[in-house]
Formats: C-alpha cells, structure tokens, sequence
C-alpha cells in the first residue's frame, strides 16, 4: 500500500489586495446575491463570471419546494454564459454568500456539482479559470478548479 498526497494551492488576500478586475468581479457576486431566491435556506449566493472578452455575467442561487430542482449561483451564471455566447471562454468566476444576518464570515467553495461544471468548461477551452471565493475574513484566490478537485473525473477517464 502506498499514500499519495495531493496538494492546491490557495492563495489567501484582503480584498483591498486584489487586482482591479478581481476585485470588481468579487463586488458584483456579491450584489448578485440580491437576486438569491432562498425562501428556504435564507442562504444568498451570487457569482459573477468574467469571459474572455471582458463580458461580465451575474448568476444567483434559485431554489424551489422540491429541492433537487433548485440551481446554485455558478451554475446560472455559466449556463447563461454558454446559451448567450459560447465561443467564448470563461475565464474568471467570482462566488459570495451571505446568511439572512450578513455576508459569510469564511469563503465558501463551489458544491460538486458546480466544481464539475468548472472543470469541464476548463477541458472545453483548454484554460484553467480563476476563481476567487469571497468571505468577510478574506478571499480565496485559487487558480484552476484542480485545486479544489485534484481528483477529477474527466472525459479522458471514459476512454
């Protein structure tokens, strides 16, 4: 038996500490949590994408009685992205939540689902996304979603 041990790299700064872009990324997820429908967990998410051309897109977590049928924020800001414009490649997402008292103390990470939806945009354009994970405490900047899901099932498994 053997172990192996995976690493991510994340970067952790004060939002006064990220690039301009970044930052304005950061500040529309978190306005986009406004447009949470989150009757029942009173949990606001927002994400905001910026594509390679600079076009930026709000998504916000919409959930619904029957919970499997909700959407999480990345996956509205995405699909929105891809049904509009899709030739054109995703290059930074931004994610922030707030509780029904104010904005999350620590960042918060992507669900499974939306971490395979960011890792096959990455295999769809061949370039890792930046994401940035906003919380009152700090932001995570981590670069390409391997770092938050070194084991990833890609299409190349299937083969």
């Amino acid at each position: 038996m053997k172990n192996v041990t995976l690493e991510s790299k994340v970067t952790q700064c004060q939002m006064d500490e990220l690039l301009s872009a970044d930052r304005r990324l950061v500040e529309k997820a978190m306005d986009a949590t406004k447009n949470s429908y989150s009757p029942y967990s009173h949990f606001s998410v927002g994400a905001c994408i910026r594509l390679d051309d600079g076009t930026e897109i709000i998504g916000a977590n919409q959930e619904n009685a029957a919970f499997p049928v909700g959407l999480c924020a990345e996956r509205t800001a995405i699909f929105a992205a891809q049904a509009q414009m899709p030739e054109k490649a995703i290059v930074a997402i931004a994610i922030s939540a707030r509780n029904a008292r104010d904005f999350v103390d620590d960042p918060i990470s992507p669900c499974g689902s939306c971490r395979q939806v960011i890792l096959e945009m990455e295999q769809r354009y061949k370039r890792p996304i930046r994401i940035l994970l906003h919380g009152k405490s700090c932001v995570y900047v981590v670069d390409g979603i391997r770092n938050l899901l070194p084991l990833c099932f890609v299409e190349e498994a299937m083969k």
